[in-house]
């Protein structure tokens, strides 16, 4: 098995697991599982991942799906999880002024906007994830945050996926993740790929020989894939890699 490929690497909200809030696909995640341990087994491919989750989230998932051959990237690059001999790696380029930003922007949200109803997700070291129940009234906020980030000179970088948005450090990214995983492993592109299902996800495009999306896939992410599913996120993900299986 082992075919073109050594490593996949998967986004993990809207491709295995659902976008927004929600019970995972226990039995989907069994299917995963099961294909890695067939595939790590025989010499192939790992499917491992890259995610803005939290480090413990990821690392949850990583075991789930039974990927004990390759580091996943965490909390869009902040931390690898190695599970070959379970070691948690911070990116080194992140300073103890970073950290500094990070805690100055928590204090502001937690006197400014939490009393509106935002809340942080837990678990993050080195970034900030925004919710609001008003998914509308959380997107409408974005301008505001950029001004106060701006007018701080916080050295972040401001996105957004369905339901949150994200304060990240501007040099610590899904993409500064994965180099430093494929470093690791000394794994060139031409024998990776890839699956992600937002634009936030051309980080692991850019970086893979192989590129597929899930049907649920945002439009203008469709337009750089190699292949797109007929089904919707871990069923996508499975048609993905039956097709990736294929592969000579």
């Amino acid at each position: 098995m082992k075919g073109r490929f050594d490593l996949i690497i998967s986004d993990i909200d809207g491709c295995l697991g659902p976008e927004r809030h929600g019970p995972v696909d226990a039995d989907g995640l069994a299917r995963v599982s099961a294909w890695n341990r067939r595939s790590i087994g025989a010499g192939g491919p790992a499917v491992t991942l890259c995610s803005g989750r939290p480090q413990p989230y990821a690392e949850a998932i990583c075991r789930v799906i039974a990927n004990d051959a390759a580091p996943i990237v965490c909390e869009m690059g902040v931390w690898l999880y190695d599970p070959r001999d379970n070691r948690y790696i911070i990116d080194p380029a992140i300073t103890p002024g970073d950290m500094e930003t990070v805690r100055a922007c928590t204090a502001w949200i937690r006197h400014d906007l939490a009393p509106r109803g935002f809340v942080m997700q837990p678990g993050k070291t080195a970034s900030i994830s925004l919710w609001h129940a008003d998914t509308d009234f959380l997107m409408k906020h974005i301008p505001a945050i950029r001004d106060r980030v701006a007018a701080e000179g916080w050295n972040f970088r401001i996105g957004h996926t369905v339901a949150w948005v994200n304060l990240e450090l501007a040099h610590v990214s899904k993409g500064s993740g994965i180099d430093r995983l494929t470093r690791m492993m000394n794994t060139p592109r031409g024998r990776l790929a890839g699956i992600g299902d937002t634009m936030g996800d051309m980080a692991i495009r850019e970086r893979v020989a192989f590129f597929a999306c899930p049907a649920n896939a945002d439009p203008g992410l469709k337009a750089h894939a190699d292949f797109v599913a007929t089904r919707e996120e871990i069923e996508g993900v499975l048609e993905i890699l039956e097709v990736i299986g294929r592969e000579p």
